[in-house]
């Protein structure tokens, strides 16, 4: 056991330090060229430690730029990721379905509804798009317990396709409204964002959300012990104390909130939370108390540098994070699932 244990406080040590790295770096890159020193300094200043920073304060020109545009998307990427990844780990052992992925529910049609709603029906006055689409995925979600009969079913099969029920009816009226509203300018700009870019990133939006994905993989990280035991059936789950349908019921809670914040302020980024967890269980073990947190230190690596890459690699152009982790998840779950035997 020592030996394991030992392994276990290594990965935790070198995914702190590795998430903390990608944030500074991943900070200092871009058009203007602003030295590792300049950046941790900004920061410190602006949470109050600006003391004992190591270097004099920028020009205001990239002190905005460090501090309002860079690093409020470096940060949205590392929730992002975060929550993408863990969302995908539950739900992958509550179904038992190895293809399981934060979509699964249908909530991220339901957000591209509601964001829809709002950028082409202006449905909600001064409400914003993210507003919408975080409403609109809870909204699909609220579909699928009524469908499940408020959570109490006997399979998981009948979760996935419940699901995807859901998923397609929204797709399907997010559709309709893009015929008959959109124009060519306005169905232009929601494709973009539909694709999963984190370009609007912004101070206010960016802490709602942060808050809200922080509280949520938290509290699924309190139902480890029922995700091990889902891993075995749910019927296994009952026979070792577990309430199932509780259980349950509050991951799926827990999962769509965080997924609908999440694309609320993204959009759909695909495969994280398809891929990750596959690579972190074959690194990890499947022990869910470890699982977990190790899963979200490499979700929100992963999505740190896949954004800076989809906004340096092509400047002044950029791409949407979802068309980079698209095009990298493919291959690499290809590569999963020769490892894994399947």
């Amino acid at each position: 056991m020592r030996p394991r244990r030992a392994s276990t406080v290594a990965l935790f040590v070198v995914a702190t330090a590795g998430l903390l790295v990608s944030i500074v770096a991943a900070s200092l890159l871009g058009s203007a060229n602003v030295g590792l020193l300049d950046v941790v300094s900004t920061i410190m200043r602006h949470v109050g430690l600006g003391g004992i920073a190591p270097t004099p304060p920028l020009p205001k020109l990239l002190d905005a730029l460090i501090w309002e545009s860079r690093f409020p998307r470096v940060l949205l990427a590392a929730a992002v990721g975060t929550a993408l990844a863990v969302c995908g780990a539950v739900l992958q052992a509550v179904t038992r379905n190895s293809l399981a992925d934060p979509y699964l529910l249908g909530v991220s049609s339901g957000a591209s509804t509601g964001a829809v709603a709002v950028l082409l029906l202006g449905i909600g006055g001064s409400i914003s798009l993210s507003t919408g689409a975080f409403v609109g995925g809870l909204v699909s979600f609220a579909a699928l317990l009524i469908l499940l009969g408020g959570g109490r079913v006997a399979s998981p099969a009948r979760v996935v396709l419940t699901g995807v029920l859901v998923s397609q009816f929204f797709a399907a009226v997010t559709s309709v409204i893009l015929m008959v509203s959109g124009d060519a300018n306005s169905t232009r700009g929601f494709t973009y964002w539909l694709l999963g870019t984190l370009a609007g990133a912004r101070w206010e939006g960016v802490t709602v959300t942060v808050v809200i994905i922080v509280i949520g993989v938290v509290a699924v990280q309190f139902f480890a012990p029922a995700l091990d035991a889902f891993t075995f059936g749910w019927d296994s789950a009952a026979a070792l104390g577990i309430n199932v349908t509780a259980a349950r019921i509050w991951l799926m809670v827990l999962t769509s909130v965080v997924t609908a914040a999440a694309v609320a302020a993204s959009g759909a980024i695909g495969f994280i939370g398809l891929l990750v967890p596959h690579v972190v269980r074959i690194l990890a073990g499947p022990m869910h108390r470890t699982l977990l947190p190790l899963t979200a230190f490499a979700g929100a690596i992963f999505l740190v540098w896949v954004d800076t890459f989809a906004r340096t690699a092509f400047s002044p152009h950029e791409l949407p994070a979802g068309v980079i982790t698209a095009l990298l998840g493919a291959p690499a779950f290809a590569l999963v699932l020769k490892r894994l035997g399947a």
